[in-house]
């Protein structure tokens, strides 16, 4: 189909979806509709099977998972086209209906700002007529968690965290690639994961012409991890996610652009009330780490050294080929992890974490400026604030083994006086904001120190 026809698809829908208990192996339709055609695709998960097999009831709560999961998924393919029409295959509450338009709206934002695709923005779900079943409340709170680990610092904390705090967590993982086995391997931990596999129509549409983007993962993979979890018998999914994930890359026709909007608490919010109208899940999902800063995590990863050669939180890292490449050195989240981890530890051991020491490198220079908002707006990536930059970069110049390094040097020298009124050490590393985090976890936090 060429481009002009993809792109003049009226309606996105959600045929229907099915699930194995036999493979684990769930299926998910979806299709495009338009004056020259309907597109349809059909993706697959598979979920890891327990020793044992469900009850009923549990598999009643895992169908309700997977139902909001095939809504949520189907942004992958709803990008192709972005049409005008969303409609849902049944009707569903209003929390259901909040998580799903914010999903297709707000986690699509970046991808509609760079495709100039401002009615994405604007996007409602259409709902069939009728009344949404309302599940019996299903409370998993006392059993052990499902602790996402996607290889980097923050899942490291979290699953130290609830280890040291006494709950037994349980790795788990979507797609696992070398660097996140190789953590689970560091942590000794039996691990649960999950495989997504797209339909390979979706890249042959993007290579015609379709539209292409970033789309709202960690909201996908989150509710693979409530399903997972369910389906295991399992406690709460417990998240990494930071305080600053919250925070917008830039404004756009009057709305936030946010990279990592599906990390962030509002989703969080929205994804907790979706599972506990739809599925009856209590106390579902939460991210331990949401009151703190990202340079607070760097500051707490920095007691764990046994993670030091296998951590990464380099995206670019996950394609490279060597089976010792875990940083490319040279993007936004490097840049930013280095900055943060920098002031907590020695310098050797953060050049033998990266394998490079990035502030003696000059060429790092223009990527931190924009960190630190001089040249540009934060970049489209997983970093902290630019007020966490400024108050990283501000504890190198006080310490002896950074202050001479030539990158920290130029950067100094480069940051505007009036920008350090708003560089706080108190507001960046003491715990604040909203968050969702069990009272009876809250300890696992204070364990850390």
């Amino acid at each position: 189909m060429a481009h002009e026809q993809i792109r003049q698809m009226t309606e996105f829908g959600f045929p229907s979806y099915s699930f194995d208990p036999g493979t684990g192996v769930a299926s998910f339709e979806y299709a495009l509709t338009g004056p020259a055609g309907d597109l349809r695709f059909a993706e697959e998960i598979t979920f890891p099977l327990p020793a044992a097999a469900p009850d009923p009831a549990t598999l009643s709560s895992f169908h309700r998972v997977l139902e909001l999961l095939h809504l949520v998924a189907g942004v992958s393919y709803y990008k192709v086209a972005a049409p005008p029409r969303l409609v849902a295959p049944a009707p569903l509450s209003a929390a259901a209906v909040a998580l799903i338009e914010a999903v297709y709206t707000k986690g699509l934002a970046e991808y509609a700002y760079r495709n100039q695709l401002s009615h994405v923005l604007e996007l409602t779900l259409t709902v069939p007529d009728g009344v949404a079943a309302t599940p019996e409340p299903v409370d998993t709170s006392d059993r052990r968690p499902l602790s996402a680990v996607g290889g980097g610092k923050d899942s490291i904390v979290s699953l130290e965290a609830l280890r040291r705090a006494g709950f037994d967590p349980v790795p788990f993982s979507v797609n696992p690639n070398r660097v996140i086995l190789s953590v689970n391997d560091a942590s000794g931990l039996p691990a649960l994961a999950a495989r997504r596999r797209i339909d390979p129509q979706l890249f042959e549409l993007n290579n015609a012409g379709g539209y292409n983007g970033h789309i709202p993962v960690t909201a996908i993979n989150s509710l693979i991890a409530v399903a997972t979890a369910v389906l295991h018998g399992l406690g709460p999914v417990v998240m990494s996610n930071e305080r600053s994930a919250s925070d917008p890359n830039l404004i756009w026709n009057g709305h936030e652009i946010n990279h990592q909007w599906s990390k962030g608490v509002e989703a969080e919010a929205l994804l907790r009330a979706a599972l506990a109208a739809h599925a009856g899940l209590t106390e579902p999902y939460f991210s331990l780490l949401r009151s703190l800063s990202e340079l607070h995590i760097a500051k707490l990863f920095a007691q764990f050294t046994g993670y030091d050669a296998v951590v990464t939180s380099c995206n670019a890292a996950f394609k490279l080929h060597g089976a010792s490449d875990r940083w490319c050195g040279d993007c936004p989240k490097c840049r930013f992890v280095f900055l943060a981890m920098a002031p907590f530890m020695p310098r050797p051991r953060l050049a033998e974490i990266f394998g490079v020491d990035l502030f003696a490198d000059p060429a790092q220079v223009p990527g931190y400026l924009e960190l630190l908002g001089i040249d540009a707006h934060k970049p489209f990536e997983c970093v902290g604030e630019v007020e966490e930059s400024l108050v990283a970069l501000g504890l190198l110049a006080e310490q002896e083994q950074w202050r001479d390094a030539p990158v920290v040097r130029a950067l100094m020298a480069a940051v505007p006086e009036s920008a350090w009124a708003a560089a706080s050490r108190s507001d960046v590393l003491t715990p604040g904001g909203p968050h969702f985090v069990p009272p009876a976890y809250a300890k696992a936090l204070t364990a850390l120190g």
